[in-house]
């Protein structure tokens, strides 16, 4: 198996790992993970935001040969808080991260190799200030792996805590 194609799969288990918050109590669901958090649902909701940012702007972006933008990220996260506080319920907000996120990793499977390894920019800055890494597509996404993973211990942990 291809690096990308591994990658791109290890993004797409988010989408079955989902399923085993389906049933969640809804105090638990709906309650700060901790004091000055987000709840589950606010957490989720915000990587479905994303997961859609990456669908609507990045990926086309990338195709079209232009550099990936990112809107200012307290300000979108904020959206995906206010989404979830507008009455989606637990079982469509479970629903949609999934369908979400399986779209995304069609989108990606469908890319040629040399798109998802092409070199790009995000925010105009080339180079992940952190690593000194040419940004890629690819890179984004590993890094969305690396921020899903601390999302999904946050959740997990809190779990444990309370139930």
């Amino acid at each position: 198996m291809s690096e990308e194609k591994n990658i791109i799969d290890q993004f797409s288990q988010y989408s079955s790992w989902l399923s085993t918050l389906e049933g969640i109590n809804e105090e638990l669901w709906s309650k700060p993970i901790a004091r000055g958090k987000w709840s589950i649902s606010e957490i989720i909701a915000h990587i479905t935001n994303w997961d859609n940012h990456l669908l609507s702007e990045v990926i086309p972006a990338v195709k079209n040969g232009q550099g990936m933008e990112f809107p200012d990220f307290d300000t979108y996260n904020k959206e995906a808080s206010n989404y979830v506080k507008s009455g989606k319920s637990q079982s469509e907000l479970l629903e949609e991260a999934k369908r979400t996120r399986e779209q995304l990793v069609r989108e990606l499977h469908a890319l040629p190799t040399e798109t998802l390894n092409k070199a790009t920019t995000s925010n105009d800055v080339t180079h992940c200030p952190h690593t000194g890494t040419p940004y890629s597509l690819l890179y984004i996404i590993k890094e969305f792996i690396d921020h899903d993973n601390h999302h999904k211990k946050q959740i997990l942990q809190f779990s444990k805590e309370v139930i």
